[in-house]
């Protein structure tokens, strides 16, 4: 690696993180878990990639680009950059997330020399090689759903000369073949806690996963798994978001008619949607919607049940929801809201998850305090 390269990797490293992390931040290159190229977003589409590749960007611009805590997509449903030859539209399906972000969600994990740790997500395969550098390639095992992001990480982290246990299949399922483990640690989102994951942690390990809703709400569960089957813990003060595992996603979306049903005046001002914290609160409440907004009207939308809601502003002021369907979508949401401003409006991590073998559910304050069933 270039002179350049290794002054950035020790610049980026004396802004983030304790000694173990810094150390490990100055010896990966993370040039290498870039590749050839990266898709730079369009400023004008939120939808729209266009790839750049190493040698359009010039030699010492492109570590420059690597040592930005920032991240870098490389991958659009399922086209890797170096393969793209025009811009494409689409959602980033893997990218190489920003170090600072990755190191706090390590240290988050309490991850220290003699675990043994199971990474949910390869992806480029950066935060792999982290966690070889500071504990032993043989101590880590890392799961890429994608086998084309899977060799791109295997190749790159060959190139370093570490040797994890690299696995390509469905991280959900884990990788029983080396646990227990002591740390788990996904860098994808999930809706629930897969049941594998608390077979293969060892009890008073930990299990740190962004998880995600259909709304949008996120939130990060730090989890410590007991001798009886169970987990349980609070959410973190950060919020950690990571794109989702694929079989979480939600449904297609169709198109919605809005202000039919039953209409009422609303309990609350839809622009609470405006606050992540209350943005996870309505999933809880009705974990299977999906949200839009057409203009100033906030609709809700179960596509399995066909239930929806719409709130839009009244005419003499204050709001109307229409709801049709099987379920009162807004009149759980706002229930959920109203008990979350009464406890003051706490952030995600007044809230705390439990996980039983026939149960995960959310809750507010304590584990005996108000509760939301996450989906089975």
């Amino acid at each position: 690696m270039s002179d350049t390269a290794a002054k950035l990797r020790r610049a980026l490293a004396g802004t983030i993180g304790s000694p173990g992390w810094r150390a490990a931040l100055e010896a990966i290159p993370r040039e290498l878990f870039l590749g050839d190229a990266v898709y730079l977003p369009d400023p004008a589409r939120a939808d729209r990639w266009t790839p750049v590749r190493r040698e359009q960007v010039g030699a010492d611009d492109w570590p420059a680009m690597a040592y930005t805590d920032q991240t870098w997509v490389t991958q659009v449903d399922g086209l890797l950059a170096e393969d793209a030859t025009e811009t494409v539209t689409g959602s980033p399906s893997s990218s190489s997330t920003l170090p600072g972000l990755v190191v706090r969600m390590l240290e988050d994990a309490q991850i220290s020399e003699g675990d043994r740790v199971l990474e949910i997500g390869t992806g480029t395969g950066y935060s792999t090689a982290l966690m070889c550098h500071r504990i032993g390639g043989e101590a880590v095992t890392s799961v890429e759903y994608d086998p084309a992001v899977a060799e791109r990480a295997r190749r790159a982290i060959g190139r370093f000369g570490c040797t994890p246990t690299l696995a390509v299949g469905d991280g959900l399922h884990g990788h029983d073949e080396n646990a227990p483990y002591d740390r788990l640690i996904a860098t994808c989102s999930v809706r629930t806690i897969p049941p594998a994951w608390m077979r293969q942690v060892r009890d008073g390990g930990t299990i740190l996963a962004p998880m995600w809703g259909w709304m949008g709400g996120v939130a990060s569960a730090h989890l410590t798994p007991a001798g009886d089957g169970t987990a349980g813990g609070r959410f973190l003060t950060q919020d950690l978001y990571f794109m989702t595992a694929r079989s979480h996603l939600a449904p297609p979306r169709p198109p919605v008619t809005t202000g039919t049903g039953e209409a009422r005046e609303s309990r609350i001002d839809p622009g609470v949607f405006d606050d992540d914290t209350a943005v996870f609160v309505a999933q809880l409440a009705a974990p299977a919607a999906q949200q839009a907004w057409a203009g100033d009207t906030l609709i809700l939308l179960d596509v399995g049940t066909g239930s929806r809601a719409d709130v839009r502003p009244g005419l003499g002021g204050g709001w109307i929801v229409h709801q049709h369907g099987p379920l009162r979508l807004w009149d759980d949401v706002e229930d959920a809201i109203v008990t979350w401003r009464a406890a003051g409006s706490p952030h995600q991590s007044g809230f705390g998850l439990t996980v039983t073998p026939d149960r995960q559910f959310v809750w507010l304050g304590e584990p005996d305090g108000p509760c939301w069933d996450l989906p089975a």
